[in-house]
């Protein structure tokens, strides 16, 4: 599998020379300085690459190129947008960049409730609280409906939970929800959010992945016309929030949007992280049958608790079996490479490592700081290491 990191542009404050001095061989990023809905040049997509080549790496995903809310809704400006798209995966592909990540989550991208949970070794993690989550979306946002989103015991929780709350606590809880957490194209302000969530008022799941369908329909026969791979990244957390509706959090899910538009193309980001917060997903079986379709891997995972809270735990020690992930990832690339695929290796990046050591007193981004994320890769490593000298299994 070949080793990437996240990197989010020269304003990342990890150079890529650590990047390099971690082991990884490959970069994912994106063009982040250029606005949501405004193609990527030649020209901006050549300049990035040189920059990550000149560090002696390789620019091997693009993640993500945004989809905006148009596409979601299939509005009247939807063609437009995803012409804009088109424009942008065909730009990375003359720049000889063949992977590409994107999601499909409505109006939240990946969403926490506390960027700096402490966990019994003293480090911190991101957790996803239900209880927080309760609390702002009936108590602070307000939202109609919002009590049809939550059991009578979490809603219950949730009062309990706000009330104890300081105005610093919900300004907080406010800004980790809404404000956009690294990667994600939007910030919003509550009035943007409710306006956002208000747009959705008739689409349902149903019209939600028909939506895809049609993008998919849209955009996968270019990338298989221009030999670059599209992975679709699970919604994270892999449930509706706010009420709205989320279509790729399941293996059915999966299942069909495989099925929806049967281009080699099109595939999946499987990443063990968002798919594993529900204990529903038996993430070595999906590995399994979808692993054809896998065209890029987020190796983080996640200790789940019962209602529905869960926390980034250390990369092996979550709730799911990150070994057994990685070996399915491993046959797969041996098939490819006996069957003569020309890019047999799966991409793999360490995810949302835990904040340790020094880098507490270091500018970060949420999720991303150094040490945390070199743990993450040496431990992945041992274990292919490991894998790969017991040889496959009979």
């Amino acid at each position: 599998m070949e080793q990437t990191w996240r990197w989010f542009g020269p304003a990342d404050p990890i150079p890529l020379a650590h990047i390099r001095q971690a082991g990884a061989t490959g970069i994912v990023t994106a063009l982040h300085h250029v606005p949501a809905g405004v193609a990527w040049s030649d020209s901006e997509v050549a300049a990035r690459k040189r920059e990550i080549e000149a560090a002696g790496l390789s620019w091997s995903v693009a993640e993500s190129i945004p989809t905006p809310e148009s596409i979601k809704l299939r509005t009247a400006d939807c063609a437009d947008a995803i012409e804009v798209w088109k424009e942008s995966l065909r730009a990375c592909a003359r720049a000889g960049i063949r992977t590409v990540c994107y999601n499909f989550m409505p109006v939240v991208d990946w969403t926490r409730t506390d960027l700096m949970w402490q966990l019994p070794s003293t480090g911190h993690a991101l957790r996803f609280d239900m209880t927080d989550f309760a609390a702002y979306d009936l108590f602070m946002l307000r939202r109609p409906g919002a009590e049809k989103s939550f059991t009578s015991d979490i809603a219950a929780a949730a009062e309990r939970r706000y009330a104890e709350m300081s105005e610093e606590d919900r300004t907080r809880l406010e800004r980790t929800i809404i404000a956009g957490l690294p990667g994600a194209d939007f910030s919003y302000d509550q009035a943007a959010l409710r306006q956002r969530i208000d747009a959705y008022d008739n689409t349902d799941a149903a019209d939600l992945a028909a939506n895809l369908t049609h993008f998919l329909s849209e955009v996968a026969p270019v990338a298989q016309a221009e030999g670059v791979r599209l992975g679709i990244h699970p919604d994270d957390p892999p449930l509706p929030l706010f009420g709205l509706p989320r279509v790729v959090s399941t293996a059915s899910d999966l299942r069909r949007i495989l099925e929806s538009v049967p281009v080699d193309a099109s595939g999946l980001t499987f990443c063990v992280g968002s798919l594993g917060s529900r204990a529903d997903n038996p993430l070595v079986e999906m590995a399994t049958e979808f692993a054809s379709r896998i065209h890029f891997a987020h190796l983080r995972d996640v200790s789940r608790e019962d209602d529905g809270s869960f926390y980034e735990a250390d990369h092996l020690d979550g709730s799911n079996d990150m070994v057994g992930v990685i070996g399915a990832l491993l046959a797969e690339e041996r098939r490819r490479a006996a069957e003569g695929h020309a890019q047999a290796a799966i991409p793999l990046r360490p995810d949302h490592g835990h904040l340790l050591g020094d880098d507490g007193a270091k500018r970060s981004n949420p999720g991303y700081s150094y040490i945390g994320r070199l743990k993450g890769l040496a431990e992945i490593r041992g274990v292919m290491r490991a894998l790969d000298h017991a040889g496959p299994r009979s």
